[in-house]
């Protein structure tokens, strides 16, 4: 039998979320994969604000602002009556 059970690390000591469902004294193998922290939205973006800040150009800034005003536009065609 294998399944997955999270738990927390507590020193040599493993805390689990729930019930393994075996006997006391049953001898186990455990297998340890780190579980990533999850990070609020947004965290990531905010970590490489100003990456590029060395490279970036006026040139940058024309693009995107054209890019920026043809969003604005109205794309829609009016249907005929």
């Amino acid at each position: 039998m294998s399944r997955m059970i999270h738990g927390r690390v507590h020193g040599k000591t493993i805390v689990l979320e729930e019930d393994t469902g075996m006997p006391e004294g049953q001898e186990v193998e455990v297998t340890l994969k780190r579980v990533p922290a999850k990070e609020a939205w947004g965290e990531g973006l905010q970590r490489c604000a100003g990456a590029l800040a060395d490279e970036w150009t006026e040139e940058d800034d024309c693009i995107l602002a054209e890019i920026h005003q043809s969003r604005q536009q109205d794309s829609r065609r009016e249907l005929p009556e």
